[in-house]
């Protein structure tokens, strides 16, 4: 009830986020945003976002579909990070943020490759909600180790 009467005085109504709550959008936006980051967004970064979302939200895959769509519109309508990062500090305790950071490094590896300007979102991201970089790093480092890869210099 409160998400609604807040939607309606931000303006932001259920049909334009396509019926997900705003945490759901802003993880996923974020998700595409360092998947973009290094200018290739990739089949492969796509599908890691699908996944982490299935898991992350419990959604159908055509669930899923739609909050990519519903996401990626909005966050290419938003030049800073400010909207999404508020929505997560709001609503995620500190494991939860911790959690998104690692599910960020997760897309970011996805094509096997650490590129500055993701490294640098991902610093970004994680000073905006309060994910120290010893926390950031140590999620890092249990993603590359899933993914069985070797850290990088950045």
């Amino acid at each position: 009830m409160l998400d609604r009467i807040k939607a309606f005085l931000t303006g932001e109504t259920e049909d334009a986020q396509g019926g997900f709550d705003q945490v759901q959008v802003a993880v996923v936006a974020l998700l595409i945003r360092a998947a973009a980051a290094d200018a290739h967004f990739d089949d492969v970064e796509r599908a890691a976002i699908s996944q982490i979302a299935q898991r992350h939200f419990e959604l159908t895959t055509d669930e899923v579909e739609r909050l990519i769509e519903v996401a990626a519109r909005d966050e290419a309508e938003t030049m800073d990070l400010f909207r999404w990062t508020q929505a997560i500090k709001q609503r995620y305790d500190e494991a939860e943020r911790i959690g998104l950071i690692e599910k960020l490094w997760e897309v970011v590896y996805a094509d096997g490759v650490l590129d500055d300007f993701e490294a640098n979102l991902l610093r970004r991201v994680a000073g905006l909600i309060y994910v120290p970089d010893r926390e950031s790093g140590q999620a890092r480092q249990r993603v590359l180790a899933r993914l069985g890869l070797k850290p990088s210099g950045a």
